[in-house]
């Protein structure tokens, strides 16, 4: 089973630019999506029936902001959208899908950039999301959390540790919040298989971060510690440039 998470920071955008082709190239079995930035009556969401994929949306009530999607090639036995706090829930950033031998979440975690506006909100986010996943541990298995994490965890996940020590997205209480994150029971499938520095999932659009490779992990594939030994890759495909993010990959033998 392939499982893919994208930010894909516009999908009307990512469609013009060739996300269908893509899609039917790769062929995941589940691709969770971020920022789509549109709701589903926007969406030209024909291309992915005809590509053989159940899909689902949760967009912001916000136009042209945040927002989740997971196509799935299995049809879930249940689909669960939001965590049930409004002012969370209003922005469209959780989407779960439960399928008969696993659950997948897609997460796009808020951005603490605006640090005076958007920070308290984001570790808001941060605790009640904590408290949902377990919950939800208790009572589901396999679980499976895709997404924009908007957190790098270690030095190792962002190009410049030292400069950026103080800005949101590698902020000590944002990195400590994700270690106790995966205590829950949870492993960071890339770095389970990658052990190298200098890969990254996003850079930012100014000053050649891409082409000279400056930038940040903050998209993951998280998977439960049950699914551990199912692991049998995870990697990044930084060659995709449909959005400022690129894809996180993971593939496990679901039998």
């Amino acid at each position: 089973m392939k499982i893919i998470s994208y930010n894909i920071n516009g999908i009307r955008s990512g469609i013009n630019k060739g996300l269908s082709d893509w899609i039917e190239k790769i062929n995941p079995d589940i691709l969770c999506l971020q920022e789509i930035k549109a709701f589903p009556e926007q969406i030209d969401t024909y291309i992915f029936d005809q590509l053989g994929y159940n899909h689902y949306w949760f967009p912001s009530i916000k136009k042209g902001y945040s927002g989740v999607g997971v196509l799935c090639k299995q049809k879930p036995v249940h689909v669960e959208y939001g965590i049930g706090i409004p002012s969370i829930d209003q922005e469209g950033r959780v989407l779960r899908i439960d399928l008969k031998k696993m659950s997948v979440i897609s997460l796009y975690l808020p951005s603490g950039n605006n640090m005076k506006k958007r920070l308290g909100f984001k570790f808001f986010f941060m605790k009640k999301f904590f408290s949902h996943v377990k919950k939800i541990i208790s009572q589901l298995n396999n679980i499976v959390i895709c997404g924009d994490y908007n957190i790098c965890h270690h030095e190792i996940d962002i190009y410049n540790p030292i400069k950026n020590q103080e800005v949101s997205g590698f902020l000590p209480e944002e990195r400590e919040w994700m270690t106790h994150f995966l205590d829950l029971g949870f492993i960071d499938s890339f770095r389970s298989c990658v052990k190298e520095a200098h890969h990254y999932s996003w850079w930012s659009y100014r000053f050649n971060a891409r082409k000279n490779n400056k930038g940040w992990r903050i998209d993951y594939v998280m998977v439960s510690y049950s699914l551990k030994e199912k692991i049998r890759k995870s990697y990044l495909l930084s060659d995709l440039k449909l959005s400022d993010h690129c894809p996180a990959v993971l593939e496990i033998e679901m039998t």
